[in-house]
C-alpha cells in the first residue's frame, strides 16, 4: 500500500512536468543617493512582481569605483553576481577577462535593435552579441542653477565660459559661492571634459576619444587648463571629499549658485520636491555637443537555472517601455529606447532628448570620458590623475599639458 502511494505521487509529479526555476538575481550597483535609490527600487519592485527574488548589493562611493573593487573581489572568489552595473568599454574589458552571458535571445525576442540608437547599442555588445542592457541615457554636460539666487542677482544663463566666469565673479563679490563641487577625482574630470567640449566637438573627439598627441599638447588644451584653474577659484574651501549629491544639495538649499554635473543631479532635485523652472534651472555647458553616459547592466556567466532565468527576466524588464519611462522619470535621465513618449517628462529631459537626436545627426553625440564611456580604464585613469592633481595644486597649465601627453602615452605602452 505504501509503495503504491509513492508510485502514485511520483507519477503525478512526472505528469505535472518540470518545475520552473524561480528567477533570482543578486544585483551589484552604486545607486545609493535619494534619487538613485528611488530609481533602482522601481526595477526591484517589477522583478518581484514577476515572481523573482532580488538580493540588493549597493556599494556607495567613488562614482562606481568602490563597486568595481567589490566586483573584482567577487569574481576572483569565483562568485560573480547575477547582474552588475557596468558601462562603456568596461563591459568589453570584463568580457575579455571572464566572459559575459549571452542575452541575445531576450534582445532579439524584444526587438532591441529597432529601438536603440546604433551608437549606444554597440556599447551593449561583446563580439557582436548582446551582453548588457541599457537603462537610460544621461547627459553629462549640464549646468544646474538655483533660480532664486540667479534672479536675485540678475544673472541669465551663460552660454560661453567667459559669460560663466563673469556671472561667477559677480556672485563671488556678493558673497555667494558660485560653484558647488565635490573634490573627488571623477567630479574634477567631469568639469574638465565639459570645458574640453566647449572647444568644439571635433577637438573633444581628437583629445579625449582618439587621444591624439597633438590635441593633448595643443594651445587649445592649455586654454582648457587655464579655464579649469579659473573655475577652481569659484569653489568653496570645504569641497575636498564631498559627494556629488551633497554639492547638489548646496544648490538646492541656496548655499551655491551653480553645479556642473550630469542630469542625475536633477533626480536629487525632483526627489526633494523641487520643480524645474521654479526652484532650479538647467542648460547645457558652453559649446555644442552632447556628452552621454549610459547606465547599463552586464550579465556574468552564472550557474543555476534560477540565476539564468533571473538574468533573462532582468534584461527583459530593464528594456521594457514601462520601466524605461518610470525609471527615468525618477532618475533625471531619458530613456535609452527611442519609442518612449516623453509627455510626462520635464523640459530639461525634453531638451536633452531633442539635443541627443540632433547631435547624433551632426557627429557631436560623444561618449563621456569621465564617466567611463569613451576610454578603457588605464587611459581614462591617466588623464584623470593629471586633471585632479592640477585642480588640487598650483601646477601651471603648461606643465599640465605636458604631463597629460606623457601620461596618456605611458598608459598606451
Amino acid at each position: 500500500m505504501y509503495m503504491k502511494s509513492v508510485l502514485a505521487a511520483s507519477t503525478a509529479m512526472m505528469l505535472a512536468g518540470p518545475v520552473m526555476a524561480e528567477p533570482t538575481a543578486e544585483v551589484l550597483h552604486w545607486w545609493t543617493s535619494g534619487g538613485e535609490a528611488k530609481s533602482v527600487a522601481v526595477l526591484q519592485d517589477q522583478f518581484k512582481a514577476e515572481g523573482g527574488t532580488w538580493t540588493d548589493m549597493p556599494v556607495a562611493g567613488g562614482g562606481g569605483d568602490a563597486a568595481m573593487t567589490a566586483l573584482r573581489a567577487r569574481v576572483l572568489a569565483g562568485n560573480a553576481p547575477t547582474a552588475v552595473q557596468l558601462k562603456g568599454p568596461a563591459i568589453q574589458e570584463w568580457y575579455e577577462e571572464t566572459g559575459l552571458a549571452d542575452i541575445g535571445s531576450v534582445a532579439e525576442e524584444n526587438g532591441w535593435a529597432d529601438v536603440l540608437p546604433a551608437q549606444l547599442a554597440e556599447h551593449m555588445k561583446c563580439d557582436g552579441q548582446w551582453c548588457a542592457a541599457p537603462v537610460n541615457v544621461h547627459r553629462v554636460n549640464w549646468i544646474w542653477g538655483n533660480k532664486q539666487i540667479l534672479d536675485e542677482h540678475g544673472i541669465t544663463q551663460p552660454t560661453t565660459w567667459e559669460e560663466f566666469n563673469a556671472a561667477a565673479e559677480k556672485l563671488k563679490e556678493a558673497g555667494v559661492t558660485p560653484l558647488a563641487h565635490g573634490g573627488q577625482n571623477w567630479q574634477d574630470a567631469t568639469i574638465f571634459e565639459t570645458v574640453v567640449l566647449g572647444q568644439g566637438a571635433d577637438f573633444y573627439q581628437k583629445a579625449l576619444v582618439d587621444l591624439d598627441p597633438e590635441a593633448l599638447k595643443s594651445d587649445t588644451m592649455k586654454g582648457v587648463f587655464d579655464e579649469l584653474r579659473t573655475l577652481r577659484g569659484y569653489v568653496d574651501d570645504n569641497f575636498s571629499g564631498r559627494d556629488w549629491n551633497l554639492a547638489t544639495a548646496m544648490v538646492m538649499n541656496g548655499e551655491a549658485a551653480f553645479q556642473i554635473m550630469g542630469d542625475w543631479a536633477k533626480g536629487e532635485f525632483l526627489a526633494a520636491g523641487k520643480q524645474p523652472g521654479v526652484d532650479f534651472v538647467c542648460w547645457p555647458t558652453p559649446g555644442n555637443g552632447f556628452l552621454y553616459n549610459v547606465d547599463s547592466f552586464a550579465f556574468f556567466n552564472v550557474e543555476g537555472e534560477d540565476k539564468q532565468q533571473g538574468q533573462k527576466l532582468l534584461a527583459k524588464l530593464i528594456m521594457g517601455p514601462d520601466f524605461q519611462k518610470t525609471f527615468n522619470l525618477n532618475k533625471g535621465s531619458i530613456p535609452a529606447r527611442t519609442d518612449v513618449a516623453l509627455d510626462e517628462f520635464d523640459d530639461c529631459a525634453k531638451q536633452s532628448n531633442q539635443d541627443m537626436s540632433a547631435d547624433a545627426e551632426d557627429g557631436s553625440l560623444l561618449p563621456s570620458y569621465a564617466h567611463g564611456m569613451a576610454l578603457r580604464g588605464a587611459q581614462a585613469g591617466a588623464i584623470t590623475d593629471v586633471v585632479t592633481n592640477f585642480f588640487n595644486s598650483d601646477m601651471s597649465s603648461e606643465d599640465a599639458v605636458q604631463q597629460l601627453a606623457d601620461a596618456v602615452a605611458a598608459s598606451q605602452m
